[in-house]
């Protein structure tokens, strides 16, 4: 991306997404402002008119501080705009992971008792709270639950950092992958569920380490291995149907991905990688934002008139207010040389510039004034 196209892309704000789209996934590097930006995408659309839901998986719980709400739950609260009321409604919500799945597990089982035994088994337990990119997937599917209510105009979706964003992407193919995979489809054989034959499956080594790790943690982990994929057989199918929709819900012309930065490098390389993968995968993205970017300043007079300048004056406090007006210049020009040089060559539908604010962001008034920088591309 050019210079000159990023100026173009510059003029488009995210208004055309906040009024239209029906999810927003924002993503970013951490620290760049991505909750910031999440809740106050919500409160642009509230004050639209929009139904709005904000949903973030990050357990940090910052969404809740934005918003001025002490905590936030599984399920949906309402936030009071007070003076901000419109015609519109502001949800938000924090994911419970293990409810999630303890849901998934009661939807797909053939029978309340079914479902009871997998949720007491200690193998689904250990998995549910530490298998790679659950949380992901769990974030999936309650978007899709949520999704399936029809309840909400808008679900705006706030991930973690952008490592673990790709996870979120890769959580539907990941689940499908494992759920195909062959040493799951070997246990799922009624031998193996039976708990016959698992020693030829993973090997003698493997065995040996079962026996100790069964001595060492006081259970018999073969029996509940193997009880544990006999109950998972049935649900096979259902776990993979419920990835191929939630695949099919992101890639549908109305879930458009927002990817926040900051003007600095490295989260600008994170940005520049995120948004040429989300092109990979033909997923829809709605736009970037640059959070805290330093505001462009005037250029009359000239930097070499206000050089000349400073050195003509004998007062040392002047001289050091205009040497500091140089300085943020430089530095504003060089934060928009680096947003260009790291964009070049990517196909960005717009660009909109937060402005560096005197303090955090932790009122919904705060929240305000970036929503009318985000549906207008302008800053006050």
């Amino acid at each position: 991306m050019t210079t000159s196209t990023i100026t173009e892309a510059r003029r488009h704000a995210l208004d055309r997404a906040v009024r239209e789209a029906h999810v927003l996934v924002t993503t970013g590097a951490g620290g760049v402002g991505k909750t910031t930006t999440a809740a106050a995408i919500g409160v642009a659309a509230a004050l639209e008119g929009r139904r709005t839901l904000v949903l973030t998986i990050d357990p940090a719980r910052r969404l809740a501080q934005a918003m001025g709400l002490e905590t936030l739950e599984d399920e949906p609260s309402q936030v009071d705009l007070g003076e901000y009321t419109g015609p519109g409604e502001l949800w938000a919500m924090m994911l419970d992971m293990q409810t999630t799945f303890d849901r998934l597990i009661d939807t797909n089982a053939s029978s309340p008792a079914e479902a009871a035994a997998i949720k007491n088994n200690r193998i689904y337990r250990t998995l549910s709270s530490s298998l790679s990119g659950t949380q992901e997937y769990m974030a999936m599917e309650r978007l899709h639950e949520l999704h399936e209510t029809g309840a909400w105009d808008l679900l705006v979706i706030d991930t973690p950092p952008t490592r673990s964003a790709l996870d979120f992407l890769d959580a539907p193919k990941r689940m499908t992958s494992f759920l195909e995979g062959r040493l799951l489809r070997l246990l799922l054989k009624p031998g193996m569920a039976a708990g016959r034959g698992i020693g030829r499956v993973v090997g003698a080594g493997a065995t040996a380490f079962i026996r100790v790790a069964g001595k060492v943690t006081g259970m018999d982990l073969l029996d509940d291995l193997a009880e544990f994929f006999r109950q998972f057989e049935g649900m096979y199918e259902g776990f993979k149907e419920r990835a191929e929709q939630v695949l099919e819900l992101l890639r549908d012309p109305d879930s458009r991905f927002v990817v926040v930065t900051s003007p600095d490098p490295p989260p600008l390389r994170e940005a520049r990688f995120f948004l040429e993968r989300l092109q990979q995968e033909g997923l829809h993205p709605a736009g970037l934002v640059v959070n805290r970017i330093r505001p462009e300043l005037p250029r009359d007079p000239t930097d070499a008139a206000v050089a000349r300048a400073v050195d003509a004056l004998d007062d040392d406090a002047n001289a050091g207010a205009l040497r500091l007006l140089i300085d943020i210049r430089n530095l504003a020009n060089r934060q928009r040389r680096d947003v260009a040089a790291s964009l070049y060559g990517v196909d960005l539908r717009s660009l909109v510039e937060v402005p560096l604010l005197g303090g955090d962001v932790h009122d919904l008034a705060g929240l305000r004034t970036i929503a009318t920088t985000l549906m207008t591309g302008r800053s006050r």
